[in-house]
């Protein structure tokens, strides 16, 4: 199977966001690509509520998904969107971060909402609330391709071992974590945390990025860290994207997942154990 991963500088106009996602979609089908990841809010990243509200859509209305649906068809390729912001309708008026599996068909062959929401401060400058705009999901999912089956997942998600063991001990061969990752926690823990998901699970590791500083018609621009990886499931890094926006290819061989797994078997020496007490 041959991967894509975009990384992308998507800012907070999902009609110009579109445009660019669409040229790297097209870049990478024209390199051969069987599955096409982008990352997290492909749509639309913004740190104002104001302007989501303004720009984004429910999902029956959403004009990239719609779009991206359309080209998954039009090129005959697999898609992940890594993550869209899409409206609810909750009374509380929070969005849904979602990730879409798009087959050549253009159908959707699984969402996924995002389950952790990135409630922290990162430092004295950089505090994130994701709960304050978003919900969190609450459904672990998989799904299958001809290539692999994938365990689905988003950014912050990442930090949570016992979700990938769930998804490992259903199926997954290939765990993608799209991401808007801080640069600050993205240094500091990106890579390791992904190295560490693959090997514990002897798994594909796929994480396409968003990167850089991101375009905002108002509130405080974001950042992001860029480096999309692709991990084997032995811990090795396959591929790193750096910091620029682009396409990184990766070739992935099912068979190098069983040899990992045979080799060390930890799925399937999971015990239940009492403690601690207090």
């Amino acid at each position: 199977m041959r991967a894509a991963l975009l990384q992308l500088n998507s800012g907070d106009d999902p009609a110009e966001n579109l445009t660019a996602t669409q040229a790297r979609v097209r870049q990478a089908a024209a390199g051969g690509a069987d599955l096409v990841l982008t990352p997290e809010v492909t749509n639309c990243v913004s740190t104002s509520r104001t302007r989501q509200h303004e720009v984004l859509s429910p999902e029956d209305d959403d004009p990239t998904l719609a779009a991206l649906r359309d080209q998954a068809c039009e090129l005959g390729l697999w898609l992940l969107i890594g993550s869209l912001a899409l409206k609810t309708g909750d009374d509380d008026g929070r969005f849904a971060n979602r990730s879409f599996l798009i087959g050549p068909d253009g159908a959707v062959h699984a969402r996924y909402d995002k389950i952790h929401m990135f409630d922290v401060q990162v430092s004295e400058t950089e505090t994130f609330r994701e709960s304050a705009a978003f919900r969190p999901g609450n459904r672990a999912v998989c799904a299958d391709t001809p290539f692999a089956r994938l365990g689905l997942s988003i950014c912050y998600d990442v930090r949570f071992a016992y979700l990938y063991r769930r998804l490992a001990h259903t199926g997954a061969q290939v765990l993608t974590v799209p991401a808007a990752f801080s640069p600050v926690t993205g240094a500091a823990h990106w890579e390791v945390l992904l190295r560490a998901r693959a090997i514990e699970t002897g798994s594909f590791v796929l994480a396409p990025a968003q990167t850089g500083r991101h375009k905002a018609t108002r509130g405080k621009p974001r950042e992001t860290h860029g480096h999309s990886l692709a991990v084997a499931p032995w811990g090795e890094v396959l591929a790193d994207a750096g910091t620029a926006p682009g396409v990184t290819f990766v070739d992935l061989d099912m068979q190098d997942v069983a040899q990992a797994r045979r080799r060390v078997p930890a799925l399937e020496h999971d015990r239940e154990f009492d403690g601690p007490d207090g």
